[in-house]
């Protein structure tokens, strides 16, 4: 065996090269932004999204306003909010898993938590479509 072929990794196995990859905080706000967006059904651009450390691991603030439907509406069909999936409180408690799932599997950053914080609502005419 030569050291040539010493170099070149057997089949299947990974290849490590020298260096750094780094995913800015930028990039990885805008993955935030999107992901909680598509989530919860609100414009990534009303989302705020902010980052701290938790002892190693990144933590996950977002700011947002939430869509509900109108409250006269729901007087009239209170089934209505189950088609928007259920109250405030229960989608948003529903959506830190699934956004800390994508964001961790999208950026491969490691994320210890998500908090949510409902700044605002706004009242959207049908149940939200998954």
């Amino acid at each position: 065996m030569t050291a040539a072929d010493a170099a070149v990794p057997a089949r299947g196995a990974e290849r490590r090269l020298a260096g750094h990859n780094r995913v800015s905080t930028q990039a990885l706000t805008s993955t935030a932004q999107g992901v909680a967006g598509e989530v919860l059904g609100v414009a990534p651009t009303l989302i705020r999204a902010s980052w701290r450390d938790d002892q190693g691991y990144l933590a996950l603030s977002l700011a947002l306003p939430i869509g509900i439907p109108s409250l006269t509406r729901v007087l009239q069909d209170p089934q209505l909010v189950a088609g928007f999936g259920g109250s405030i409180w229960e989608r948003v408690h529903a959506a830190k898993g699934e956004i800390l799932d994508r964001v961790t599997r999208i950026s491969g950053s490691t994320l210890s938590r998500v908090d949510i914080r409902v700044t605002g609502i706004r009242i959207q005419g049908g149940g939200r479509v998954r």
